[in-house]
């Protein structure tokens, strides 16, 4: 049986995919830097080998799986070629691999995590689903008949793809180091659109996804009486938000999820759509709903005292205004308190404006240093440049963490895809003193 070799093997995509292959009896080993992620933990777990990046790591008889982010000039790779094997990039390999299943991509600016999440756990109550979720999280069934998976479209990577099903939750700006502006992102959904084997679940309220054009059914779904599946008499309590579906104007089912937020609904009602055209009992859906209990790094909380202390992966302002919605809702008698880390300085450039009018919806703001990418480790501006242009702002580093402790009876909300958990377990040391 093949060895595979993932080069990259601690990759948001990478490390749930090497999952999915040890689950079904694949052999397993990896490679990547020492630093610890939190995509890792899975793998540790299944005693996968991780080792640290080395030629040596490359033998006969590997398959490689190459990460997105290292080029061909990496020393595993120019080893692998030197020895004849097979190279294949992450999303190469997930392309052919998904063939086998019914297959469901999630994909979007915004909100493929935590609907990829909630679409396996519901699936899963229904029938044998293997699935791939982008917070590192895998899970590989022998008898799987559906693959649930998350489809980025940085670099348009999620073109090679053909599956059955896709949800499209919206169309943003983001990834400005690679994408021109809005009507390229849309043109790399548009494409997207055309390889749907199925049928699509949009959201209808989304103007750009409006005007996607396909081969197969488009059916939308959103808060506005024109959609496909509609969310109406919504109701929010302290356990979380109700709402009922109507089904092209006919009244379907009333549901209840955990979760609090506009966006929250949105994704949950994806998930109905697919699952009732897929023929899911209304019932099952719900158990999955209400025992879900979300994706890493997606509102993830800690409670110490009368603090409430989240976790959020949140790195576009369109993200952030949600989060902090969101920590209203739940939390309406506490302070909000934004800790937030920028993620690329391109990014951080692009959206200067729009990062401190979505933080100015928050009671208070600390800024971290802004975190780089492998692709972009320096740039011209400092997190200075954004709190010079948000009234108030702090700007916090590991050495005066501290003074957070200031905002009593709060939620504490610490954002970024960065290394800003560092910030939040530096603030939990001082909280449980």
């Amino acid at each position: 049986m093949t060895k595979y070799h993932f080069t990259g093997i601690k990759g948001s995509g990478m490390s749930p995919l090497a999952q999915i292959l040890h689950d079904t009896g694949y052999e397993v080993q990896g490679s990547d830097i020492e630093k610890y992620f939190f995509t890792e933990k899975p793998l540790h777990e299944r005693n996968i080998e991780i080792l640290l990046f080395d030629e040596s790591n490359i033998q006969e008889g590997m398959t490689v799986i190459a990460g997105n982010a290292f080029p061909d000039s990496h020393p595993e790779l120019v080893k692998a070629r030197e020895l004849g094997l097979e190279i294949i990039r992450y999303h190469d390999f997930l392309g052919n691999y998904m063939s086998q299943f019914t297959s469901i991509a999630i994909t979007g600016a915004h909100g493929k995590t935590s609907t990829t999440g909630l679409l396996s756990h519901v699936l899963s109550g229904h029938e044998p689903t293997s699935y791939l979720i982008g917070d590192g999280t895998g899970k590989g069934m022998l008898n799987a008949s559906n693959f649930v998976f998350e489809a980025c479209e940085y670099r348009r990577h999620f073109l090679a793809y053909n599956p059955d099903y896709a949800i499209m939750t919206n169309v943003d700006f983001d990834h400005p180091d690679y994408f021109q502006d809005i009507d390229d992102v849309f043109q790399a959904f548009q494409s997207m659109a055309m390889q749907v084997k199925k049928g699509i679940f949009a959201c209808g309220d989304d103007k750009y996804l409006q005007q996607i054009k396909s081969e197969v059914p488009v059916v939308y779904y959103g808060f506005g009486e024109h959609n496909d599946f509609a969310a109406r008499n919504i109701e929010i309590t302290p356990e979380g938000t109700s709402f009922d579906v109507f089904v092209r104007n006919e009244y379907y089912d009333r549901f209840t999820i955990p979760l609090f937020g506009d966006h929250t609904i949105l994704n949950a009602l994806a998930v109905i759509s697919l699952c009732q055209y897929e023929g899911v009992p209304a019932d099952t859906i719900q158990k999955g709903l209400e025992s879900f209990e979300g994706v890493k790094r997606r509102f993830t909380e800690t409670v110490v005292g009368n603090d409430i202390i989240i976790d959020d992966y949140a790195h576009h302002p369109t993200e952030i205004r949600a989060t902090i919605q969101s920590a209203r809702q739940k939390y309406p008698n506490h302070q909000v308190i934004a800790i937030f880390q920028p993620h690329t300085f391109t990014r951080t450039q692009k959206f200067l404006q729009e990062f401190s009018e979505s933080l100015s919806l928050a009671d208070r703001v600390y800024l971290c240093d802004i975190f780089g990418s492998a692709r972009e480790n320096a740039g011209n501006l400092t997190i200075e440049t954004l709190g010079d242009i948000i009234e108030g702002s702090h700007i916090l580093r590991e050495e005066n963490v501290e003074e957070l402790k200031t905002n009593e009876h709060s939620v504490f909300l610490f954002m970024g895809a960065g290394d800003v958990q560092k910030y939040q377990q530096a603030f939990e040391k001082k909280l449980n003193k």
